[in-house]
């Protein structure tokens, strides 16, 4: 009796624990304790919180308002636990007679809160190729995204503030055209970077004068698909656009170029477009655009998070996701 009394405690405490690590799972097959991430995000009240997501697709546009900061989103499986969603430009808004979604409103998942983190997660928009499709878009300070897919066509991620810091690595994006834009200051570091269709533009920043640094790009892996044989580093979509891409493989599908005009007008007069110490076929510097630049080993040195996310006018505190864990 008493052994049959201990097993049923045991059992009792195991089911108890059996994710001690997590505040909420999310589980689309209702193992879990909520069914949507959404729902999930709307529960809690608690800054700081964990959500586990288990393999699933979830069919979602999920919004982490700013009031709640801190999340931490794990996948169980990176490939298997998918956030998809199909809105795109132009298309029609369910419920609305005549309103559509723009680029901004095409998101699959928007980040409005600081210091929310995603991992072993993919992030998709389904829509196709049809215009402007946003997968991602990240306003919130202090993001951080680490072994994630985001995958897309044109506008797969939007980094979307001045006053927005975010951080990836180890992680794989994908897309048409203008795949990663927007005016934050964003790190990529280590991460898949794969163009999916000729003679368009991996970036489109819209950096601001006041702004040092815009899209940095460190030890990155510049790829594409078997037709895709030239493609562009990026066009500014405003007039002081900021882009570096550093010690990195640039693939052959890279133009000798490298950089492109923003048609109409005269960005490029006063972008900033450079590039420190890359390797591969489409590294060669010979071809490149006047307007753009290498630089210079004690600039190469500066391309670190705590220099890059430093205190500034913009940015109120020192934020190095490398060495603090992410938190102010």
């Amino acid at each position: 009796m008493f052994g049959l009394l201990l097993n049923f405690c045991l059992f009792t405490y195991v089911r108890g624990q059996q994710n001690p690590a997590y505040d909420i799972v999310v589980a689309a097959d209702g193992s879990g304790n909520f069914t949507t991430i959404q729902a999930a995000v709307n529960s809690t009240n608690s800054v700081n919180a964990t959500i586990y997501i288990k393999k699933g697709i979830y069919q979602e546009k999920l919004v982490i308002p700013i009031e709640k900061s801190g999340i931490h989103f794990i996948g169980e499986d990176l490939v298997g636990s998918v956030i998809t969603n199909g809105d795109y430009t132009g298309k029609p808004i369910p419920g609305s007679e005549n309103a559509t979604f723009g680029t901004s409103t095409s998101y699959t998942v928007w980040v409005q809160s600081p210091d929310v983190r995603f991992e072993n997660l993919t992030i998709e928009n389904s829509a196709g190729r049809v215009g402007q499709a946003v997968a991602l878009l990240v306003d919130g300070d202090r993001f951080r995204a680490n072994n994630c897919r985001l995958l897309g066509n044109q506008d797969t991620l939007y980094a979307k503030d001045k006053a927005s810091r975010q951080y990836y690595s180890d992680c794989y994006i994908e897309g048409t055209t203008d795949y990663i834009f927007g005016n934050s200051t964003v790190i990529f570091d280590n991460c898949v970077i794969h163009s999916k269709m000729n003679r368009s533009f991996i970036t489109a920043a819209s950096t601001t004068l006041e702004q040092q640094y815009g899209l940095v790009f460190r030890r990155c892996n510049l790829t594409a698909e078997a037709n895709v044989t030239s493609m562009y580093l990026g066009r500014p979509w405003r007039p002081y656009a900021a882009t570096i891409f550093a010690n990195s493989w640039l693939g052959a599908h890279i133009i000798p170029a490298g950089w492109s005009i923003w048609s109409g007008n005269n960005n490029h007069e006063t972008a900033r477009y450079a590039e420190y110490n890359n390797t591969g076929p489409g590294a060669g510097t010979a071809g490149r655009v006047s307007w753009s630049r290498q630089l210079n080993d004690t600039e190469g040195a500066e391309l670190v998070p705590s220099v890059i996310f430093g205190a500034n006018s913009i940015f109120g505190a020192d934020w190095d996701p490398t060495t603090t864990g992410g938190k102010q």
